[in-house]
């Protein structure tokens, strides 16, 4: 299954400047919170969220929340996707990949999700 989004880089950068940490705390993790270095990176953490609970045919909700998807990175920086045991268990996740890249005022992250 394949999920898509894409999310103005200004649109978090005034989520950011409204509500400050808390609004990067009730989606990221400690550790994607170190992933998180510029607006642009946290657009594409936001997109690849997204996109990935759109993979699974649910989105962000009760199905899979922000906390169930995981990004990091690999040695050469590249986006690693996990889910948690819960979204493993209940979707049959074998495999997953993504791909998150931003410009022209915009991050997109797709994702393919295998059972």
């Amino acid at each position: 299954m394949i999920g898509i989004d894409i999310v103005s880089i200004d649109r978090i950068s005034r989520l950011k400047r409204r509500h400050g940490g808390i609004f990067l705390r009730r989606f990221l993790s400690d550790n994607e919170l170190l992933l998180a270095k510029t607006d642009a990176s946290v657009a594409g953490l936001w997109a690849a969220k997204e996109a990935a609970s759109k993979a699974l045919g649910v989105g962000i909700g009760a199905e899979c929340g922000f906390f169930d998807v995981i990004i990091e990175k690999d040695t050469k920086n590249a986006p690693i996707l996990k889910f948690s045991p819960k979204i493993y268990q209940n979707f049959g996740i074998k495999q997953a990949a993504i791909s998150i890249s931003h410009d022209g005022g915009f991050a997109i992250a797709a994702v393919i999700v295998s059972k």
